[in-house]
């Protein structure tokens, strides 16, 4: 994607690859997580016509993927309708694409890293702007981090940038950079039509509002329906490139159990099965295949810092000690045949070059530990004939809320976990049932003491993008945590050009964040999508992002 590594999805949910996803499997009695699961077809292998329905969790009010209340729902949705620059392999090796980009040239030029995009002289926006220099030029601007008018979800990369302009002529942009960037593929994978630009129109603007007149691709928008929360794509007659496959492209606004029905009612085309009940019960089905694949996305525990019980650090790090990690995880992957090592960073999986265990002699599970420093906080055990066990102070029990998003058995399941877990040591934990359709306003409004969710990542260079969970100014550090000198260090960090070289140091400055006390790594997982057999280049995909003019069902 062009400028977010992590985007926001519920815990328990698997978001299907939008882009195309590798050959069916049924992962009977192992997972195997090699590469992607796509049944990857050539066009001339596919039908004309037909449809293709899937449910999404949530239609977010926001549209522009690049404000900073856009969501992994969100980005879903942008790709089917927008200008999508780049394309990338399931282990994230990057290409243009070349509908809209004819020539992408990367050099070192008197120390700084320059990049020549060269645009394909088709490429228009709907509204009949051409899609040139211009629309890099604004992309940069608004998401450079120097105007606060803006409300981005992200400045990384783009807060490195020097300059953007013209090159031979409109249909050219040169980016340099100030300084040698280490991830120059990461950004402007997509870009913002620049009548888009203006403050109001990129904050407000794309609020229940797609704008499909600033978009460009295979597809358009043919139908909105906020209050349902269904959308309908159809064939865009102003593309210039190989026309779409399917006739239409629906998603449908669905809580997790109501997925899952409708996709054996036959009134879905493929759902997200990464969860014990859905995979037994899909396995029974005829006609459907599971496609599985290393899953780069995270479930975290997020800690809101601006609680009052939470902005103590030594009750944070006692929560964290507290927490069984190794019980949430098998009760995830139970009935999935699936195992890993607990994660240890937000950057980087352990399927990755320079992964390193950052959380190892900063958190362990260690309940003793933990009640040591509720007592040393000032937490006390009641005692006495009517004590639930619950720590109090000052006359204050130690009750913490947790909203469960949605009505997904696993996720149920690890909130009433987590309960259990948090009880032994004294805290009481509140599990708030919240719908799926709430899970932007949780986030954003902070609605939470503890949140389980999720980042996925959209593209492989997560060090790029560290900012993003741990600078103190991040829209998408939903904990509240960072300090000054932090944050100084995470600048330093990431202006070392060599990628292995940011990617060392990178660790050592997570090894300090993570002792903020503020998010816990609790699994990765794998990605597992039932689909309708026949369904070509589409499924679970890894890092993969492909042409959508070419998913659609086999002959």
């Amino acid at each position: 994607m062009t400028r977010l590594w992590c985007l926001i999805a519920s815990v328990g949910l698997v978001v299907a690859c939008v882009a195309g996803c590798g050959a069916a499997v049924d992962v009977g009695e192992a997972v195997h997580t090699e590469g992607a699961s796509l049944n990857p077809q050539p066009r001339e292998n596919l039908r004309e016509g037909g449809s293709l329905t899937t449910a999404l969790t949530e239609v977010s009010p926001q549209w522009n993927t690049f404000h900073a209340d856009g969501s992994a729902y969100t980005l879903a949705l942008w790709r089917w309708y927008n200008p999508v620059l780049a394309y990338f392999s399931p282990d994230g090796v990057y290409s243009p694409n070349p509908d809209y980009l004819t020539d992408v040239r990367t050099e070192t030029v008197d120390g700084d890293t320059v990049v020549t995009y060269t645009i394909n002289p088709d490429a228009f926006f709907n509204d009949g702007t051409p899609i040139d220099y211009r629309a890099f030029v604004e992309t940069w601007r608004t998401s450079r981090g120097l105007d606060d008018r803006y409300i981005v979800s992200s400045t990384d990369g783009y807060s490195q940038i020097d300059s953007v302009t013209r090159g031979v002529d409109d249909r050219q942009a040169v980016v340099r950079f100030d300084g040698v960037y280490a991830w120059p593929d990461g950004l402007f994978n997509l870009v913002l039509h620049p009548k888009a630009a203006d403050a109001d129109t990129y904050n407000k603007g794309y609020v229940q509002n797609p704008h499909p007149e600033f978009g460009a691709g295979p597809y358009t928008i043919a139908s909105y329906d906020k209050n349902a929360g269904t959308v309908v794509f159809e064939r865009n007659p102003k593309w210039w490139g190989e026309p779409g496959k399917l006739d239409r492209r629906v998603f449908r606004q669905l809580e997790s159990q109501a997925a899952l029905n409708a996709f054996q009612n036959g009134e879905i085309d493929a759902t997200g099965v990464a969860a014990k009940d859905a995979r037994a019960r899909v396995l029974t089905m005829n006609g459907v295949d599971i496609r599985t694949a290393a899953s780069p996305q995270q479930a975290l525990l997020v800690l809101n810092l601006d609680a009052p019980i939470l902005g103590d650090p030594v009750v944070r790090e006692a929560v964290m000690k507290a927490i069984d990690r190794a019980t949430l995880a098998r009760i995830r992957f139970t009935g999935l045949n699936y195992t890993e090592e607990l994660p240890g960073s937000l950057s980087l999986y352990p399927f990755q070059p320079g992964y390193r265990d950052n959380l190892a002699g900063v958190v362990s599970y260690d309940p003793d530990q933990a009640a040591a420093l509720l007592e040393r906080a000032g937490w006390r055990n009641g005692g006495g004939d009517t004590d639930d066990g619950i720590r109090t102070k000052d006359g204050r029990r130690l009750s913490l809320t947790l909203p469960n998003v949605g009505d997904d058995t696993t996720g149920l399941n690890l909130s009433r976990a987590l309960q259990a877990i948090l009880a032994k040591v004294g805290i009481d934990l509140v599990v708030q049932q919240r719908p799926s359709s709430d899970f932007s306003k949780v986030v954003v409004n902070k609605e939470f003491d503890l949140f389980m969710m999720g980042f996925q990542s959209s593209d492989p260079f997560g060090m790029a993008y560290f900012c993003q969970v741990w600078c103190s100014d991040s829209q998408f550090n939903p904990a509240g945590a960072g300090t000054p000198e932090l944050d100084a260090r995470i600048r330093a960090m990431s202006r070392i050009g060599d990628p292995m070289a940011q990617i060392a140091a990178g660790n050592k400055v997570e090894h300090e964040a993570f002792e903020q006390y503020s998010n816990l790594p609790l699994f990765n997982g794998p990605a597992m999508v039932a689909v309708k057999s026949g369904l070509a280049n589409y499924g679970a995909g890894q890092f993969y992002v492909g042409p959508i003019e070419d998913i659609g069902w086999e002959k």
